[in-house]
């Protein structure tokens, strides 16, 4: 199995100091490779990899931060010309917006241009974050331009960039006290016609629910029929709220529980092994004599280290049911190990909520091979 990490491999590190070497001839390609391959380089995980390639590379490139900022800027040019225009396969080059955040944080003015420029090859949604919280007022006033930019890159670097609970990146404290400095880049970006963009608006919009649910419902309630893309948009920044079952969005979508009958929960297998399935099936009826939408989901209680449990729900399926309309649900839930949680034995519970109400529930016990 090719691991993350592996993407800064042998072949990375020859074509990028090949390419170097092509813009900055004084750089030492042999000394660069022999740093990089340091001791204990196997171990380094993704992130570490991405922060020792930075460190490394500072080592060769000119003193001058503006210079080698230029430099970069060549770089990233021949890059272009052969890297493919993705993601996934630009994501070993996350040094380039790294070395800002590392080495640029009291150059501003020279770490925002950067900034602007690196995010279009690939993102600084993460090298931002540190120049936020120094500069505040003064990025935030930025990121407001940058969401007018004309690169639609840079304009989801504003959004992005801004979530006040980003993953695996440092959270913004005062954001998520009080979001209202980023609401002009909310409400610039909301129509934006890249859907990544909007997806990134979305998500930022779901960090704030977490922390000021009041204000991301008002944003829904505000925006929800601008228009189609816009409804995807508010839907899917609500998406924390329809999992907690909160009634002003559940109402804001129609989705209610009166008169929706669930029986039969059955769990097929109730005592299991780690990387066995859970195999399980219930019964929902529409008892209206009206079409209902109903928003299908089970919610699995999974037993902590310290012996309480800890509930996480999963969408099964949202659709119209019409009158009278009975469906058998059957579902299979994987214990399968992975790097994201870890399982504990004992007694778990798994429930069926409907529209955001837990209506059954029922146990089951995972147990060691």
């Amino acid at each position: 199995m090719t691991l993350l990490k592996d993407l800064y491999s042998k072949s990375f590190y020859e074509n990028l100091s090949n390419t170097l070497i092509e813009i900055y001839p004084e750089f030492n390609k042999p000394e660069f490779i022999k740093d990089i391959y340091s001791a204990g380089f196997e171990a380094k995980e993704l992130k570490e990899r991405m922060r020792h390639t930075t460190i490394v590379i500072h080592k060769y490139m000119p003193s001058s931060y503006k210079e080698t900022v230029e430099l970069l800027f060549t770089l990233i040019n021949k890059l272009s010309e052969s890297e493919p225009d993705s993601a996934n396969d630009r994501l070993a080059y996350s040094f380039l917006p790294d070395y800002i955040e590392v080495y640029g944080i009291d150059d501003y003015d020279t770490s925002v241009k950067a900034m602007e420029f690196i995010t279009k090859f690939v993102s600084c949604e993460f090298a931002v974050r540190p120049f936020i919280l120094k500069y505040k007022e003064k990025m935030i006033d930025q990121m407001i331009k940058w969401s007018k930019h004309e690169d639609p890159h840079v304009r989801r670097l504003a959004s992005e960039g801004s979530r006040p609970r980003l993953p695996w990146a440092i959270a913004l404290q005062f954001l998520k006290k009080d979001p209202s400095p980023i609401f002009p880049i909310l409400e610039n970006l909301k129509e934006d016609k890249h859907d990544f963009v909007r997806r990134s608006v979305a998500n930022n919009i779901n960090d704030i629910s977490k922390d000021n649910p009041q204000i991301a419902i008002h944003i829904a309630k505000r925006w929800i029929g601008n228009s189609k893309d816009t409804d995807r948009l508010i839907k899917h920044a609500c998406r924390t709220l329809l999992k907690q079952g909160n009634s002003d969005i559940l109402k804001l979508y129609g989705l209610d529980d009166l008169n929706i009958n669930v029986n039969n929960l059955t769990i097929k297998n109730k005592n299991i092994y780690i990387n066995d399935n859970l195999s399980f099936s219930f019964e929902v009826e529409n008892n209206k004599d009206q079409d209902q939408i109903l928003r299908i989901e089970y919610g699995l209680y999974y037993m902590k280290s310290n012996g309480l449990q800890s509930r996480k729900v999963f969408k099964i399926s949202e659709r119209t049911f019409k009158p009278f309309e009975k469906a058998v649900i059957n579902r299979k839930h994987p214990f399968k190990i992975i790097t994201t949680r870890k399982f504990y034995t004992g007694e778990h519970k798994i429930s069926v909520i409907i529209n955001g109400k837990e209506l059954l529930i029922d146990l089951f016990y995972l147990l060691k091979d």
